[in-house]
């Protein structure tokens, strides 16, 4: 597994729009969110990092959808030569997973070139105001190092966007995948 960090773009980055399909084709937009914090996850399928983080994700996302969080994932791999991500591959995702926000599909990779996303998984926050306020890990697990997967970096950034705060600016970049380039 080769480790890919996050590339850490400055904090206070607009979020950039999008509009994606669904693996059924059903079309998202960046401004389909209400105004409130957004968090955009790019993750896949086969991941080894994002299949680690992936049921306690699941989790998460349950938990702060409730609190007033808006969360979507981006899988922006080359699934021709990843077929493990292909759509269909997606669908079955959210179904094992119990998946409650949107999974996309970034076939043009044209929505992670905006982000800067390098790896899976990549997280970025944003504020009410789609401005950049974290961009980093999940937690320090990875797959083999016996840390519990617990969001706690990602916690507490969300929960202090949710206070009305800024998150600490010391953040530990993502670790994962590479984005599987065409």
């Amino acid at each position: 597994m080769a480790l890919t960090p996050s590339t850490m773009i400055p904090l206070g980055s607009p979020m950039p729009n999008f509009s994606l399909p669904d693996p059924a084709r059903n079309i998202h937009d960046s401004q389909d969110f209400p105004e409130q914090p957004v968090l955009v996850v790019f993750i896949c399928n086969h991941c080894p990092y994002v299949k680690h983080i992936a049921p306690a994700l699941s989790e998460f996302a349950r938990e702060y959808r409730e609190a007033g969080l808006s969360i979507v994932a981006i899988n922006s791999n080359d699934f021709a030569n990843y077929p493990d991500d292909s759509p269909e591959k997606m669908q079955e995702e959210i179904a094992a997973r119990g998946y409650v926000f949107p999974y996309l599909v970034d076939e043009t990779q044209e929505v992670a070139r905006a982000f800067d996303a390098a790896c899976t998984p990549d997280f970025f926050l944003f504020d009410k105001n789609r401005k950049l306020v974290y961009r980093g890990q999940f937690d320090d697990s990875r797959p083999g190092n016996n840390e519990p997967v617990n969001g706690r970096d990602l916690r507490a950034a969300v929960d202090a966007v949710l206070a009305g705060e800024r998150p600490a600016e010391d953040q530990v970049p993502s670790m994962g995948c590479n984005i599987k380039w065409k």
